[in-house]
């Protein structure tokens, strides 16, 4: 099929990508001539593994092009549209301005029986009101809403082998006509036996918020229960380790820490809350405050174990290891880690810092912090460490080589990703949330 994707940000550029190993023949649209011209000749402007080679595959077959100019979407039966839906500078919802702008651009290129597909995580109620807009302005093209579920570091696979299609169509029957249509985008996947949900629009946009509400108030749980373990001197890795033996909780998301950060789960929760207040239904979310508060709070709780290990933090030379959100990404957007680094390098202290892949990130966020290429280098002369992202390098530290390097016998755990008692056994104080020292 010939497919358009407007946005090639990080979900517009895996969706093109993966398009175009499908078989289908793909145009990228986005304003941003720099990024057009990056994926143009196969280089990726982020960091996300198997992308590169994916993209490459798909410019040299020829069928994946990128441009600036909406009209080469002309001839698309299939419009996705991938913008981002970042949180409003009022702090209140998500801000809508790229998607209205893509249908808006997108509208005098629309061909007849085109189906335009939305993937853009957006408020209940947008797809009903851009169908609307398209019902008046655009009678020839029909609409459908396809959330994604990508995780960073695992983005490619996760839109090849999903683990689930989620289709939102006007009727919200399985004989819709767009059904149809994206059934055909999806053949190769569908032939795998992955579930495919056929919805109405609104169930369709409640499927991704609700998963990531869902998603973060799991992680705020285990953090809440890591500010209980400290004050009682329980261990709340074993008490995760035996909840998450029961299937109806299970253990992962409950690995108690920084607390979750990046593009989607802070601003998403937010927005959700947002939208049920304008509903009349805000009283069902609002627990969705909290389960941010608990999420900050662990920032703030790494930062205050590390000014009480060291008596203070000014003047102190800290190693921070880990700048990005989660492993295997350059994203730093709302990261805790570099969060907790700037406020370490406010408080006075020297922080030397280091990540395999989003130094660039996050010098262009906070170009203060001293960076380094090495974990050695970051090491070199730290009075403590801290491990603030769960990259394999640093959960496979060596502790006694570690300690061949810095004068401090001071380690902190922001992850709960490291081996107390090998980090004890070299001599090291060791602290991580829920779980301290032990003799």
């Amino acid at each position: 099929m010939r497919i358009s994707v407007i946005g090639c940000g990080y979900l517009g550029a895996v969706h093109a990508a993966a398009m175009a190993e499908l078989g289908h023949d793909v145009v990228g649209i986005d304003v941003d001539e720099r990024k057009i011209a990056q994926l143009a000749k196969g280089a990726v402007p982020f960091f996300e593994p198997g992308l590169p080679e994916l993209l490459t595959a798909g410019v040299q077959s020829g069928r994946l092009r990128f441009s600036t100019d909406f009209a080469d979407a002309a001839d698309a039966q299939v419009h996705f549209i991938g913008v981002g839906t970042p949180q409003r500078a009022d702090g209140k919802g998500a801000d809508l301005r790229f998607v209205n702008a893509a249908i808006e651009a997108l509208i005098p290129h629309l061909a007849e029986g085109a189906l335009v597909v939305g993937k853009s995580t957006v408020p209940v109620g947008t797809a009903a009101r851009l169908k609307d807009e398209l019902a008046e302005q655009a009678p020839q093209a029909s609409l459908a809403w396809n959330p994604e579920f990508l995780r960073e570091g695992f983005a490619v696979k996760d839109t090849l082998h999903p683990d689930r299609l989620v289709y939102g169509v006007a009727s919200g029957q399985a004989d819709d006509a767009a059904v149809a249509i994206l059934d055909e985008v999806y053949a190769a996947l569908l032939a795998e036996n992955i579930t495919r949900f056929v919805t109405d629009f609104a169930t369709a946009e409640l499927v991704k918020v609700s998963a990531n509400a869902f998603l973060a108030t799991k992680i705020s749980f285990i953090n809440a229960m890591a500010e209980i373990a400290e004050a009682t001197g329980a261990d709340v890795t074993q008490l995760a380790d035996a909840i998450g033996m029961d299937e109806r909780i299970g253990r992962k998301f409950l690995g108690a820490g920084l607390g979750f950060g990046g593009g989607c789960l802070p601003k998403d929760i937010r927005a959700f809350q947002a939208r049920a207040e304008e509903l009349g239904v805000g009283h069902s979310l609002r627990f969705l405050s909290e389960v941010d508060a608990i999420n900050l709070r662990a920032r703030e709780r790494v930062i205050a174990h590390t000014e009480a290990l060291l008596d203070g933090v000014a003047g102190k030379r800290l190693a921070v290891l880990g700048l990005a959100f989660k492993p295997d990404s350059d994203d730093v957007r709302d990261s805790p880690a570099l969060d907790v680094a700037a406020r370490l390098h406010a408080a006075g202290a020297v922080v030397v810092a280091f990540d395999p892949e989003a130094r660039q990130t996050s010098a262009r966020v906070q170009p203060d912090l001293q960076y380094v290429d090495s974990v050695e280098a970051a090491l070199e002369g730290a009075d403590a460490v801290l491990v603030l992202t769960e990259w394999k390098q640093f959960r496979n530290l060596d502790p006694k080589a570690v300690a061949e390097l810095m004068p401090g016998r001071v380690v902190i755990d922001g992850r709960n990703c490291l081996d107390r008692d090998a980090w004890q056994a070299a001599g090291f104080t060791y602290r991580a949330l829920g779980r301290g020292d032990r003799a």
